[in-house]
């Protein structure tokens, strides 16, 4: 079984960082993992794109997916380019702050949960964290990896300059977390396996 997400969003937003942290939890929990990322030049406000296939067997997905399990979407841009990799019925987790509701044109067949992952890293004075607020949202939804397992990869994946925010980037796991905690595990990712819940 395969679980193709695509997290997107702009620059600046942390989507590049959530990506790795969700494979490399993955990984921890003893899962096969592929992580493939793209974006613009810019450093700020270019388009910030990444897939992570997690499987409970090798992962035979080509590194660019031509349909998906799920999306995190960030920044409305680049929500139309997500759309057309959905399968019907798949779990969309999108930034209220940005994108307010999704509109008519909206895919219907999907099942759209919103965080207000901006608002919240704002209030938290850490906007580079909103990708996380959404990802700890992402995964109290679906189970797909714990809560301990995401945080377990900062160290490693952060440069040591950066190791004085592994507290503020654990917090926004968790804020997003309590965002949706009325609707979590409302997704099971591997259905009749409880291994992806809890674990701070």
């Amino acid at each position: 079984m395969e679980r193709e997400i695509l997290l997107s969003g702009i620059g600046g937003q942390g989507v590049q960082l959530a990506a790795k942290m969700l494979a490399h939890a993955g990984m921890v929990e003893g899962r096969q993992v592929m992580q493939f990322s793209m974006f613009m030049g810019t450093m700020r406000g270019g388009s910030s794109d990444c897939t992570v296939v997690v499987a409970d067997a090798p992962v035979e997905a080509p590194p660019v997916v031509p349909h998906a399990w799920a999306a995190i979407a960030m920044h409305p841009s680049e929500l139309g380019t997500i759309e057309r990799k959905l399968r019907p019925g798949s779990l969309v987790l999108y930034n209220r702050t940005l994108l307010a509701a999704p509109s008519s044109s909206c895919r219907p067949d999907c099942r759209w949960e919103p965080v207000d992952a901006g608002r919240i890293a704002g209030e938290m004075t850490y906007a580079q964290g909103q990708s996380l607020v959404a990802l700890g949202a992402f995964c109290a939804l679906t189970g797909i990896v714990s809560a301990g397992a995401l945080a377990q990869g900062l160290e490693q994946l952060l440069p040591p300059y950066r190791h004085q925010t592994i507290p503020i980037n654990v917090e926004c796991l968790a804020a997003g977390a309590r965002a949706v905690a009325d609707r979590a595990g409302s997704v099971a990712a591997w259905p009749g396996d409880r291994s992806g819940e809890g674990g701070e």
